[in-house]
């Protein structure tokens, strides 16, 4: 069996790999912002300062970069992918981009809103409390931190879980690889471990709901909205 750190290693080159693939069909496929997402970003805008800067983490094709500079505040977007990056350069000139990891983040309080939307479930338990105090750290003193975490339907992923143990993945409980066999890793964490990380890092959760489920082509899915505040 490959031991766990090397499998992860693996997997974030897989990913980004898999995300430089997709950057030219993103937008066609996943480039609709949800209604629900809509106003749970524009809800987190309205409480940075309008002259506040913002981290959009994992903007990928720039999604939600539009609606941030809409609002007439600045924003950094940052993505592992570069081919995702070229694009939301093109559809967005005005934003600032960085080719970077969530794990790699070092900004240091120069940030009055933080938003990570639809990227958590790619980033494994190990490197959640990373990632958290890496947004801590970017985050100035009230800032406020939007995030998204992606749910699927919990006997799905414990069968999904229990074949990658029996295929010899060293895989501990939430992960999953949707899409075999191309495999793309998931990790779906239970939201009472979510919260402790999140205020672990350093912040204050205000709120944090669970959105409609929608069934699809792509199976079922939902997402919990957390909005915490940089204590």
């Amino acid at each position: 069996m490959v031991d766990r750190e090397t499998w992860l290693l693996n997997l974030r080159r897989v990913n980004e790999g898999q995300e430089d693939d997709l950057a030219e069909q993103y937008d066609q496929r996943w480039g609709e912002i949800q209604p629900v997402h809509r106003a749970w970003v524009e809800r987190f805008l309205s409480l940075v300062s309008p002259e506040g800067v913002v981290l959009d983490a994992a903007c990928g094709t720039g999604k939600y970069l539009g609606l941030v500079l809409d609002s007439g505040r600045q924003v950094i977007g940052v993505d592992h992918s570069s081919a995702a990056l070229a694009r939301a350069s093109t559809k967005h000139p005005d934003a600032s981009t960085r080719h970077l990891d969530l794990q790699d983040l070092a900004f240091e309080d120069e940030f009055d809103g933080v938003m990570c939307v639809d990227a958590m479930e790619f980033v494994p338990p190990e490197d959640w409390p990373i990632v958290m105090r890496a947004f801590r750290r970017a985050a100035r003193r009230d800032a406020w931190l939007y995030l998204t975490v992606e749910l699927a339907p919990a006997a799905e992923v414990v069968a999904l879980n229990r074949e990658l143990a029996e295929s010899g993945l060293p895989v501990v409980e939430g992960e999953v690889m949707w899409d075999q066999p191309d495999g793309y890793y998931h990790f779906h964490p239970d939201m009472t471990r979510v919260r402790a990380w999140i205020v672990g890092a350093g912040f204050v959760i205000e709120d944090d709901v669970e959105g409609p489920w929608t069934t699809d082509a792509e199976g079922s899915y939902a997402y919990h909205h957390v909005l915490a505040r940089a204590a």
